[in-house]
């Protein structure tokens, strides 16, 4: 078992933060980063900026140039061993002459898990692996539920009053939110590979679904997905009609509609109650590449993606104010009938933004 320094512990928690900069522009690779040192001293700096550009190991060793002979070079994922759109890292790292490389985990992709690390070893570079492992992992939570789990990392987006409702009784919600809690949420998108709405909500609201940052910020425009499970998905909607981004129509496998030829589209089954094989589409969308999807939609699809044991976090504004009663619910079909059946969340981040409060949480997973 590998025994960790002080500086080991500085220098990863390093190329985490810098890691996290590409956050809204590289995937639907993973977010990289990486420190070439000398024990204190650091001497290189880089991270992966975007799909198709040099990773973090080369933009640091660049910056080292000859210092890094000799060097330590801290990655927060195992380097890459295979030519994709780049050269493989391993071999960078090994023509440097860096005589040790610490990684905070294995990357799980088939054609890179060990054997990055072999390639290291084989040069004669000691490599040790598991530093911050699990700081890495929730920083590319999603790029590990795609190619572990075969599935997007999936994240529901709602917004309530303090009385736990959406909208009101007619459907009216603009805008329980404050201004700086709206902000937030296109921060939020800007890092998600896919926003994900029902047909539902594209009636009633008909959102755009796009990110707003200011200006200057650098974002990859996510994909757009609607579940429009009979085909009713109006050609006049913002999403077929505003080109901000591209958009993906999910249907039915028993109706044929007629899209256009400007919209991706693709069939799922359709269950005789209704709805569509929500299981179907996140595999669909993780084969697609994405690692992380927002949803933004009402309670029926929210609930439905809940009750699937398909929710992996919750992103909850909580606005003080009061909607009444007849307010419209969170999710629908949530109905336990003893408190043994009730479904927990843990609480894991609280800040205030505004008058809100921001909340995020994961479903209790019961063994």
């Amino acid at each position: 078992m590998s025994v960790f320094s002080a500086h080991d512990h500085a220098h990863m928690a390093r190329a985490l933060q810098l890691a996290e900069r590409a956050a809204f522009t590289t995937h639907p690779n993973p977010m990289v980063g990486c420190v070439i040192a000398d024990g204190d001293r650091v001497l290189g700096e880089g991270w992966h900026v975007r799909a198709g550009e040099p990773h973090a190991e080369v933009h640091a060793l660049r910056a080292a140039g000859a210092a890094a002979r000799g060097a330590t070079a801290y990655v927060t994922l195992e380097p890459c061993a295979h030519h994709g759109r780049t050269p493989p890292c391993a071999d960078a790292l090994v023509a440097a002459g860096v005589t040790r490389v610490v990684a905070a985990c294995r990357d799980p992709y088939y054609q890179v898990s060990g054997q990055g690390f072999s390639k290291l070893q084989a040069a004669g570079i000691t490599v040790d692996c598991g530093l911050m492992e699990a700081a890495a992992r929730q920083l590319n939570r999603g790029f590990f539920s795609r190619i572990e789990r075969g599935r997007p990392w999936v994240r529901v987006k709602l917004a309530m009053s303090l009385d736990g409702r959406t909208a009101l009784a007619n459907g009216d919600s603009k805008w329980i939110s404050s201004p700086a809690s709206r902000e937030d949420v296109q921060r939020w998108r800007a890092r998600s590979g896919a926003l994900l709405t029902g047909i539902g909500t594209v009636l009633a609201d008909n959102p755009r679904l796009t990110v707003r940052l200011p200006e200057g910020e650098e974002f990859v425009a996510p994909l757009r997905v609607v579940l429009d499970d009979r085909g009713r998905l109006p050609a006049t909607c913002h999403l077929l009609t505003d080109g901000a981004a591209p958009t993906l129509a999910v249907h039915g496998d028993d109706v044929v509609p007629d899209y256009g030829d400007e919209v991706t589209a693709f069939a799922v089954r359709r269950f005789i109650h209704g709805g569509l094989d929500l299981g179907a589409v996140m595999s669909q969308l993780a084969q697609r590449g994405v690692n992380e999807l927002q949803v933004e939609a009402g309670a029926t699809l929210s609930g439905g993606l809940l009750r699937a044991g398909l929710v992996d976090e919750l992103l909850l504004y909580v606005a003080p104010i009061l909607l009444g009663e007849k307010g419209r619910p969170l999710f629908t079909g949530i109905d336990p009938t003893t408190m043994l059946d009730r479904l927990g969340m843990r609480l894991v981040d609280t800040r205030q933004l505004g008058p809100d409060l921001r909340l995020l949480l994961t479903p209790d997973k019961k063994d």
